[in-house]
This record gives C-alpha cells, sequence and structure tokens, in this order.
C-alpha cells in the first residue's frame, strides 16, 4: 500500500471492544436501577448473559420481564438513557494502542464513527482519543442520516487533513456500511476482523466489499508503508 498520508479508523471494535462498552452500560444500569432490579450484581450477571443470547437487542425489556415488572416502556427508555450517558469503563485494545503511537509520526490519524451523540462523545473522552489523533468525526453530530454509509465524514476529514482521497486509508470492523462510502472516493479500505467483533457476522453489500483484511493492527505501519 503506496502514498497513503492519512489513516483513519473507525471506533467501535475497531479500536477497542465493543462489548466492554455494553456491558460497562449494564453494570450502571444495575446499579441505578436496584430498587427497582433487586441486587445489583445478580441483575449485571444476567444482563452480561443475555448479551451472548437472541435477546441482546432486548436486555432491559427481558430484565423487566423476568422481574415481573409491566407497563416497562417508560423504564425501558430510562435504562436506555442511563445506559448511553453513563461514563464508561474502557480500553484501547492493545493492538490498537500501539499502532495509534506508532503511526503518529508518520501519518496523519482521525476518527470516523457512527451511534448516538451522547454515548460516542463519553467513549472518545474515557479512551482519551482526541490526544491521539488529529481529527475526530461523529457522524451524529449532523444526524442520523449521516451515519455510515453516507459519505460526508469521509469528505469532511479529508478535507480537513488537507489529505487527497487517493492518499487516505479507512480502518473498519463492519462490513456491511464501513467501506461502502471510502470505496467509491477512492480511499483505500482495510477490515480489521476480530474473533469477538459485534458486527463480525455481517456481509459486505455490493461496493463496499474492503480492499484488505487484517486480524491484527500490530504490523500495520508495516503494511502502509
Amino acid at each position: 500500500m503506496k502514498n497513503i498520508q492519512a489513516v483513519i479508523f473507525d471506533l467501535d471494535d475497531t479500536l477497542y471492544p465493543e462489548k466492554s462498552y455494553a456491558l460497562s452500560g449494564y453494570r450502571a444500569v444495575a446499579e441505578l436501577f436496584e430498587s427497582v432490579l433487586g441486587d445489583a450484581v445478580v441483575t449485571y450477571k444476567r444482563m452480561c448473559a443475555l448479551f451472548d443470547s437472541p435477546h441482546r437487542a432486548r436486555v432491559f425489556n427481558v430484565i423487566l420481564e423476568e422481574a415481573g415488572i409491566d407497563n416497562t416502556d417508560d423504564l425501558v427508555r430510562k435504562m436506555v438513557t442511563a445506559c448511553r450517558t453513563h461514563a464508561p469503563q474502557i480500553n484501547l485494545h492493545d493492538d490498537a494502542n500501539e499502532a495509534l503511537s506508532l503511526l503518529r509520526p508518520q501519518f496523519k490519524l482521525g476518527v470516523i464513527s457512527d451511534g448516538f451523540l451522547d454515548a460516542q462523545q463519553r467513549k472518545i473522552e474515557a479512551l482519551q482519543i482526541e490526544t491521539r489523533v488529529d481529527t475526530v468525526i461523529l457522524t451524529d453530530t449532523w444526524g442520523r442520516e449521516y451515519w455510515k454509509p453516507h459519505p460526508r465524514a469521509f469528505e469532511e476529514i479529508s478535507r480537513t487533513l488537507q489529505v487527497a482521497h487517493s492518499a487516505c486509508v479507512y480502518i473498519g470492523d463492519n462490513r456491511a456500511k464501513d467501506f461502502i462510502a471510502p470505496n467509491l472516493l477512492g480511499w483505500s479500505t482495510i477490515y480489521i476482523d476480530r474473533p469477538d467483533g459485534v458486527h463480525r457476522s455481517k456481509p459486505a453489500p455490493p461496493g463496499g466489499e474492503p480492499q484488505h483484511v487484517v486480524h491484527s493492527l500490530h504490523g500495520l505501519d508495516t503494511l502502509l508503508s
């Protein structure tokens, strides 16, 4: 891979394990709603089990149903809000931490990430991402219609960093949406295939196939040179 000047990363499951964020949120919710749900440790363990089940998208609903609580819609909304606004206990993947350190002297670095703005801002703060890269774009700043695969974030970061599209590379974990826009714009694209990736099973649509696949960010500096 030649003439790369800017390396742009996705956030969730690319730079840190997305599951750790979910479990951090479950702990916060279990503690905040202990008076409703009972012992926070027991509730937290049950939520963790549900994450690895077909009920992942309905964890809070299932917890309330199992507690015998009716009319749960308002409580679920409050629990979702608590999860999204908690201070996450998360850490960078070791290979991501290494890559950010090794690449910074040679390349301009950035992050493009989807997700609800409050939650993504708290993740960026917890991981101290803004001290490690040149720019961060959270697409929900503009509204959900600008989440990937919309090209706006990729066009904006190219302008901000003053790097041509052909000299940019995007590294992400979700083949369903991460690579459609950068492929169209002439970027290089790399899929990070992590064994515990939440979106690992999602296939790429036509035009969304990554150009390269890696299983770790160790050695990324060699691949890009």
